[in-house]
């Protein structure tokens, strides 16, 4: 319940910056100053963490696939309902796209995930998924229920945003290119800038961790033609396998990315023209 409570944090403190995000901004210098600490203070109320908690639950228990998360869908949007928040749907199928503040630019984006993994849950306990072959395995869970907090938290000092706050609630992250889709729709066009996290067991809770350029995992894809010579089983010297020779590159693929180095410095190495590495850099929300 803490990491819920902490990680929520830095959804939220991008949307309330110490000096004005408009050209022409209307609060006083008197206000400016209050807006973070009011902020927090409702961010720690035993009420709201008590209802987030009560919606990863929800959605922990009844997991969708990408382009299936209809009931959690419907879940979404019902408390944007509640909260008075408008919001346009269907987006990619099953993706929400919310609105707070004034209507007008900047528009800074707040996104999180919807979709379940294809695996079953083997661990007992009272919040389970219910569906089987399904299960929140990666967070997605944690991350609506992160997105609609920090959709509670803003919209009770929308009057205080100098911009507006879009909310992109994104179906099938794990596989079918949910985020692509959501571009193409066109509803993001004039977003300036999308902040989004993950829940890591790397770091203790009340930790959010980051560094500059790209951070996490992505896998990529590739077709490889091997090209075989057949011939008589009692003459194997004079063939060329091509079974065989699949099976010795899938091998050295495995020992080169799982066994020889870090997936994620491969792939920054890849996108960075082998530039070092820069380590996460850390910082605790008291």
């Amino acid at each position: 319940m803490a990491c819920l409570k902490f990680i929520l944090l830095i959804f939220t403190l991008h949307s309330f910056m110490p000096t004005p995000i408009s050209s022409n901004p209307s609060l006083s210098k008197e206000v400016l100053p209050r807006i973070r600490p009011d902020f927090l203070e409702f961010a720690k109320k035993p009420e709201i963490m008590d209802w987030m908690v009560g919606i990863k639950r929800k959605i922990h228990e009844n997991p969708e696939l990408g382009y299936e998360e209809f009931q959690t869908s419907k879940l979404i949007r019902a408390e944007l309902d509640l909260m008075g928040i408008p919001y346009k749907y269907p987006i990619a199928v099953t993706g929400i796209v919310g609105y707070i503040g004034t209507g007008k630019p900047p528009f800074v984006a707040l996104r999180a995930d919807m979709d379940a993994l294809a695996m079953e849950e083997l661990v007992e306990w009272e919040h389970n998924s219910k569906v089987p072959g399904k299960m929140h395995a990666c967070g997605h869970d944690a991350h609506v229920a992160m997105l609609l907090g920090a959709a509670k938290m803003l919209q009770e000092h929308r009057n205080d945003l100098q911009g507006t706050v879009v909310l992109i609630f994104q179906p099938a992250e794990e596989g079918g290119g949910g985020a692509k889709q959501m571009l193409d729709a066109g509803d993001l066009d004039d977003v300036d800038a999308i902040f989004a996290l993950h829940v890591s067991i790397r770091h203790p809770i009340g930790v959010v961790a980051s560094r500059p350029g790209p951070l996490l995992a992505a896998s990529s894809f590739f077709e490889a033609v091997i090209n075989g010579k057949g011939g008589h089983a009692a003459l194997p010297q004079h063939t060329v396998d091509p079974i065989l020779a699949a099976s010795n590159v899938i091998v050295s693929l495995q020992h080169l990315v799982s066994r020889e180095a870090d997936p994620l410095v491969l792939r920054l190495l890849a996108l960075e023209n082998s530039k070092a590495v820069e380590p996460l850099t850390s910082f605790q929300i008291l």
